[in-house]
């Protein structure tokens, strides 16, 4: 679950971490009533900062970060409400205090799956997107693994802030910024710009978490932070019927039981020359309502073909052909062809289901992989 920049920084400032004074606005009255708390607060107050509030990096090139004298924060924030930033519309914002930048840093921690430890990560060249730090000047960044044993260490957090030239006020953020993302069982926490401002302190510029899906249940109150505006609709909908779905930018639709199967599919039809549209995990135990579900939200994506690629362990064949049935002849045309591989637990039960229904059905991976490219040019 992914976290706005205003209830990240609420996260911050809860475990002791300086960041702007700012206030959440959700329309141009709550933006007036905001400037006017911040002004209050600080009278000397010569800048406010309007930033939208979307699960998207790139906010400031998309023109969704206003830099603005407070008696234009209002006009501001009409031009950014409503603009498309990445396909998502900007219905919230957060107001703050202007700071005076004098440097930029950045700090971040994530999982690196290759080495199977979180890997901390410091830059002096903050400020912008990480990710294009990494391919200009992968030089500029400092990373440390941290062995989940143990922990991160102090030494680890001297050689950061040496390396990259941090300030020493740095070594704080890193420790707290640490203790978050364990505590909340983040898949990544960073702030990006740590910032140095004019008069020497240092501020949490921005704050970025996400937590790990699968650790919600340890975070209930961390709940009320879920924005579902922010969540495609495909995925919404497919979490609703308890499926693992994630949106790709391909044609062909993959339907699996089993993360491994559904990634190996993925693999086969782009090694294939097909371009998978998704990953669908119809789970272990599935049913035949979670099968319709999975070809509902293929007809939304509006997918060229879609392939059924089925072991049976727990997963019993017969139950994916009975939701193969159900769907076709509740939803009519689906307007694309379906291919079937089944092997497995009652196959021969679930073969001839289908084929009495006029489906064809295979054993083959590589064979139905092929077929379902083929019917979908």
């Amino acid at each position: 679950m992914k976290l706005h920049e205003y209830q990240a920084k609420e996260i911050f400032s809860k475990h002791g971490l300086k960041t702007p004074h700012g206030v959440p606005a959700f329309s141009p009255e709550d933006v007036d009533a905001a400037v006017k708390r911040l002004t209050e607060a600080n009278p000397e107050l010569k800048k406010v900062v309007v930033k939208s509030q979307v699960h998207v990096g790139g906010r400031g090139k998309a023109g969704g970060i206003k830099v603005v004298d407070p008696d234009k924060a209002v006009d501001a924030a009409k031009q950014v409400l409503g603009m498309d930033i990445k396909g998502l519309t900007v219905s919230k914002l957060l107001v703050e205090e202007g700071i005076r930048i004098a440097k930029e840093y950045y700090v971040g921690l994530t999982l690196d799956r290759a080495t199977r430890k979180t890997v901390l990560m410091a830059s002096s060249m903050g400020g912008v997107d990480i990710e294009e730090v990494a391919e200009e000047h992968p030089e500029a960044i400092v990373k440390v693994w941290i062995d989940p044993n143990v922990g991160l260490t102090e030494f680890q957090i001297r050689q950061v802030i040496f390396g990259a030239e941090l300030p020493a006020e740095a070594a704080n953020f890193i420790k707290v910024l640490y203790e978050i993302y364990t505590q909340y069982d983040c898949s990544i926490a960073e702030i990006n710009p740590l910032i140095r401002t004019e008069e020497g302190q240092v501020i949490a510029g921005d704050a970025k978490i996400d937590i790990d899906d699968n650790a919600m249940y340890r975070h209930q109150d961390v709940m009320v932070y879920y924005d579902p505006e922010e969540v495609d609709a495909n995925e919404r909908e497919a979490k609703a019927a308890g499926l693992s779905y994630v949106e790709l930018s391909g044609d062909i639709g993959c339907v699996v039981n089993g993360a491994g199967l559904a990634m190996a599919t993925m693999d086969a039809v782009k090694y294939a020359g097909g371009n998978p549209a998704n990953f669908l995990d119809i789970g272990g135990s599935s049913n035949p309502a979670k099968v319709e579900s999975a070809l509902k939200i293929l007809k939304a994506k509006n997918v060229k073909g879609v392939l059924f690629n089925i072991f049976g362990g727990i997963t019993r064949c017969d139950d994916v052909a009975r939701g193969i049935i159900a769907a076709t002849e509740k939803m009519g045309d689906l307007g694309f062809p379906i291919v079937i591989r089944l092997t497995g637990t009652n196959e021969e039960l679930a073969r001839q289901m289908l084929t009495v229904k006029g489906f064809k059905v295979g054993s083959s991976m590589v064979d139905a992989v092929k077929e379902v490219i083929a019917v979908s040019k």
